[in-house]
C-alpha cells in the first residue's frame, strides 16, 4: 500500500523541456484533497499539502496507516508511523537507494499544451507528456497546483483529479518529524520499496 501511495506521489511529477517549463511547484501554501480515479488505489482519496516558503510537501493517503513529508531543500522524505511512533528517513536522489523528488520532472521529458480546464472550482492549463515508453497528461494552475494528473506502466500507472483546494497558511509543526520519535535511517543499498511499511 506504501508503494502505492509514493507511485501516486509521481502523478504529481510534471516533466520538463528546454522549449518551455511550466510551474509545477505551488507559490503559496495549499491543501488539495484527490480522488483516486485510476489505479491500484482507484476509488480512494489523497491529500497533499504544500509549505510553501520551506518548500514541503506533506502526504496522507487513507487507509494507509501514517504520513509522509518531502522535504525538498533539504533532499529528504520522512515516512511517519504513529503507531509505532517512529519516523523513517530517505534520501532523495543522489544516494544509494535514493527517492526521486516526487514533484521534481525529470530533465528528458517532454510535454506540450493540451488546453485548459476547471477543476474543484480553479482553472488551469493541461500538459501532454512524454519520457520514453511514459506517457501521460497533467492539469497544473497558473500558481503551480497540480489539479488532475494520469500516466505511468504497469504497478505504476494511476490518475488522480481534484476534488478540494484550500489555500491558505499551513501549520509548520504538521510537516516536521514529532517530538518523542524515534528515528531511523534507510541503510544503504536498500530499496525505498523494501523500507516501506504496509506494502
Amino acid at each position: 500500500m506504501r508503494r502505492a501511495a509514493l507511485a501516486l506521489l509521481g502523478l504529481a511529477a510534471l516533466p520538463a523541456a528546454a522549449e518551455e517549463r511550466p510551474l509545477f511547484v505551488p507559490t503559496r501554501d495549499v491543501a488539495v484533497t484527490y480522488r483516486v480515479t485510476q489505479g491500484q488505489a482507484a476509488g480512494r482519496e489523497m491529500s497533499m499539502a504544500w509549505l510553501a516558503a520551506a518548500q514541503k510537501l506533506r502526504v496522507e493517503m487513507a487507509p494507509v496507516p501514517g504520513w509522509s513529508v518531502v522535504d525538498r531543500a533539504n533532499r529528504r522524505m520522512l515516512m511517519v508511523m504513529d503507531a509505532q511512533r517512529v519516523v523513517m528517513e530517505l534520501p532523495l536522489q543522489g544516494g544509494p537507494g535514493g527517492l526521486s523528488i516526487p514533484t521534481e520532472p525529470p530533465a528528458s521529458a517532454r510535454f506540450t499544451r493540451a488546453g485548459t480546464a476547471t477543476i474543484a472550482g480553479q482553472a488551469c492549463t493541461a500538459w501532454r507528456y512524454e519520457d520514453g515508453a511514459n506517457r501521460g497528461e497533467t492539469c497544473l494552475t497558473a500558481d503551480g497546483v497540480m489539479l488532475r494528473s494520469s500516466g505511468g506502466q504497469g504497478e505504476r500507472a494511476g490518475a488522480v483529479e481534484a476534488v478540494a483546494v484550500a489555500y491558505g497558511p499551513q501549520d509548520p509543526a504538521r510537516f516536521q518529524a514529532p517530538a518523542g520519535y524515534r528515528t531511523l535511517q534507510m541503510p544503504a543499498g536498500l530499496p525505498p520499496a523494501a523500507a516501506s511499511p504496509g506494502r
